[in-house]
């Protein structure tokens, strides 16, 4: 057989490679030709639904309707789930638990949980106290879905009108939502989760029942939780046997219990309560005829002075029961008896100078609101603020909001700059310009120190100091690299801020050894009791003991090792410095005649955060002072209202207790003085008989007579003496007209987290 010859084989390989071009081609030709009459036959059915026109628009609109429409669900759907994660299928079981708060020396102080008194069955509850709510409140409650866009709008053109809030504008399930799984931060992510919320409340309850849980879980201002306890708090009488003229006064609660109080400001409850009437006419529920004995017979209260309310406080309280609850340390009880640290000497008194400095000098700094935490050195909660007013707002600025804490971060720095062993107080550290990549840190006037011991520094609140440390710290670790080791630097400034007390999330940036990162006033406390202590963690407490139903103790505060987060050495050498801001630096207005005090002032950019955290052998104290909405105040400081605020809440907190010293320093002057005498003259106890014949009124009268015959006895001649509100001019009251234009503050140094400045030729501290 013969073989083909290459010509041959490349003569068959041609004539396949043909072949299978023209099968391709062919396919390719049958398949479009079978695509297009598809096509075609597509088109002429397709064909007859074309439409033209208006009709044309309408489709083209609502296609794109659904289009956005599903996206909008989906975008919806995300919005919803951390709304959702809040809600469970126990929800309303977890708001059992009942619990009674007692201070420090037994006294009950306050409830919270379940025992709101929801023992009134909603048919029970009076006919015209259930209008005046839904007239006020939410007219349309029985119309809408959870959410009522025309009662909003209602609302805000009827207040314009009458130039007052006499209408809500959120629905009463809205509100219930806020009350059941929200806090009263005023940011769009709340308003978002509370939509969801009342939309999801909606499907799981029947409108009486959402009804009846707003009036059973409504904070009604004197530290009352729902109808029924506010009737017998403020009338002396149960719900069901109320007047209209007072169930007015009482609907006229719920959206600013504190302000509208009766006990508190009667002409403006009784004003609210008019509104109220006005609203139940118009809203079809009464008729002119019938409000008008109210109007001529308004409601008066039973007689009951200001309690001291610490609503913050227990607030914070019951969170941390319930903590305890979830995690199984209280058993299965449910109905608890708490022992606090709480002080309600100290409580008043930080709550009424709050008060007195925001009405005094609010206006004038552009500041509205405040918070404070007082502990023990070992954490436990002896007062706290949590703002201006809590009628207004039960959002806790004390330990829920995170603001950055500026100068008053640095000693955490300085803590982690001693341990490492790189530092002492006496070493000379050189305050001049330095960069990390191209950031490089300002002090105030951009003027610079030069050498100087690292305690003046930490008076002075040099910027550049602090980087300098976090540099060094990474280069104690063997790194070079000037940006690594700063890194490296601050990782373990981190590290020994979250050992101190520090529970926020502490971002790595180049500025955050001076004070860019967030923290809480609460944290800051605790942070700072390290120092007060003699160098172990404090964690703030409120549970010093719980007791069940039948009165068996069923906690107590864990007495555990403690734990040590800094070496003596290093705790006296930050009390040293610490004490020296107080003495020569910028928290002068803190210092308390013969108590040692150290402490740490802050003030961050633009002047929106100014704070002041000190302490003495007895006390720790945390002072925030700023705006909700993050707005500057007018070049308000550390070292004016928080250290003037800090000052006036710990000088008669040191009065008749033993005076302890602070780690590391030499006795106080007045702890010496008792030691030679025996003791303490009296307690600081508001209950005890070491007050005598005097009651705790006097007794606080007299105490602040003394603290001003001692400030006029000081006093130079012919110098302008401070009133009672303030150290120096920077603080003195100004008498106001109504109306007049708030003035400015005096002059005054900048704060020290924007460093020094040059004043004549010399560097002024601040």
């Amino acid at each position: 057989m013969r073989l083909p010859t290459l010509t041959e084989i490349k003569i068959r390989i041609e004539r396949a490679a043909l072949a299978f071009d023209a099968w391709v081609n062919a396919g390719l030709y049958d398949s479009g030709r079978s695509t297009g009459a598809a096509y075609e036959r597509y088109q002429r059915i397709m064909s007859r639904f074309a439409v033209h026109g208006w009709k044309r628009f309408a489709l083209d609109l609502t296609s794109e309707a659904v289009t956005l429409g599903a996206g909008g669900a989906v975008l919806l759907l995300a919005f919803a789930q951390p709304a959702f994660q809040l809600t469970s299928e126990n929800w309303l079981k977890q708001q059992d638990l009942a619990v009674t708060f007692l201070d420090r020396y037994g006294t009950e102080v306050g409830r919270r949980g379940i025992k709101h008194d929801d023992s009134l069955k909603l048919d029970e509850f009076p006919d015209i106290m259930i209008k005046a709510l839904v007239s006020t409140e939410d007219r349309r409650f029985y119309e809408h879905w959870g959410i009522d866009p025309i009662g909003t709008l209602r609302a805000l053109v009827n207040n314009s009108r009458g130039g007052g809030n006499t209408q809500g504008g959120s629905s009463i399930t809205q509100q219930l939502a806020k009350n059941l799984f929200l806090t009263n931060e005023r940011s769009l992510e709340r308003k978002i989760n509370e939509a969801f919320l009342a939309l999801w409340l909606e499907s799981h309850l029947t409108k009486n029942e959402i009804l009846k849980l707003y009036l059973d879980r409504a904070y009604m201002g004197g530290g009352t939780f729902g109808a029924v306890a506010a009737a017998d708090y403020y009338f002396g009488k149960p719900l069901k046997d109320i007047s209209l003229a007072e169930a007015a006064m009482l609907a006229g609660l719920f959206k600013a219990p504190t302000k509208y109080a009766p006990h508190v400001n009667l002409p403006a409850a009784r004003a609210r309560a008019a509104d109220v009437l006005h609203n139940m006419v118009e809203a079809g529920f009464v008729t002119e005829g019938q409000i008008q004995t109210a109007l001529r017979n308004p409601a008066t209260p039973v007689t009951r002075t200001r309690d001291i309310t610490a609503d913050y406080y227990l607030d914070w309280a019951f969170g941390e029961i319930k903590g305890m609850a979830d995690a199984g340390k209280l058993r299965s009880d449910r109905v608890l008896t708490v022992k606090t640290p709480l002080d309600l000497a100290i409580q008043k008194r930080a709550d009424d100078v709050v008060a007195d400095i925001l009405r005094k000098s609010g206006d004038a700094f552009d500041v509205d609101e405040a918070a404070m935490v007082i502990l023990d050195p070992d954490g436990a909660l002896r007062a706290m603020v949590g703002g201006a007013d809590y009628g207004e707002s039960q959002f806790n600025r004390a330990t829920d909001a995170l603001r950055q804490p500026g100068s008053s971060f640095k000693p955490y720095v300085y803590s982690a700059a001693l341990a490492a062993g790189l530092y002492k107080p006496e070493t000379v550290v050189v305050d001049s310009p330095v960069c990390i990549g191209n950031w490089c840190p300002q002090n105030y006037g951009r003027s610079y120190a030069g050498r100087v011991p690292m305690w003046l520094a930490v008076a002075k609140s040099i910027n550049t100091i602090p980087i300098k440390i976090s540099i060094a710290l990474g280069k104690a670790m063997g790194i070079s690299h000037e940006a690594r080791a700063a890194k490296a630097g601050r990782a373990k400034i981190i590290e020994t801020a979250h050992r101190m007390g520090i529970t926020s999330n502490l971002i790595d940036t180049v500025s955050m050894p001076i004070g860019s990162d967030e923290v809480t006033v609460i944290d800051q406390a605790a942070g700072y009791a390290v120092f007060a202590n003699g160098g172990f963690k404090a964690k703030p407490y409120a549970a010093m003991e719980v007791k069940n139903s039948s009165g068996e103790v069923i906690y107590r505060h864990a007495d555990e090792p403690p734990d040590r987060v800094l070496s003596p050495q290093v705790v006296a050498d930050m009390n040293f410095m610490l004490n020296k801001v107080v003495e020569e630096g910028t928290g002068k207005r803190a210092q308390l005649e013969g108590v040692k005090v150290a402490g740490k002032s802050g003030t961050t950019n633009a002047y929106r955060d100014a704070w002041f955290v000190g302490y003495t052998g007895n006390y720790v104290g945390a002072v925030w002072f700023g705006n909700d909405d993050h707005t500057s105040t007018n070049k308000l400081t550390g070292g004016s209202l928080p250290a003037q605020l800090w000052h006036d809440v710990m000088e008669p907190a040191h009065q008749g207790i033993e005076i302890k010293g602070l780690p590391g320093l030499k006795d106080n002057p007045r702890a010496a003085q008792q030691q030679a005498s025996g003791g303490p003259t009296a307690p600081l106890d508001p209950n005890a008989s070491a007050y005598g014949k005097l009651s705790r009124r006097s007794f606080e009268v007299i105490g602040g007579l003394n603290g001003l015959f001692r400030t006029v006895e000081r006093a130079p001649a012919g110098e302008a003496r401070p009133d009672a509100g303030g150290a120096d001019k920077a603080t003195q009251k100004t008498d106001r007209k109504p109306g007049d234009r708030a003035a400015a503050p005096p002059a005054q140094p900048r704060e020290v987290a924007e460093g020094t400045r040059s004043v004549g030729g010399r560097i002024e501290l601040r």
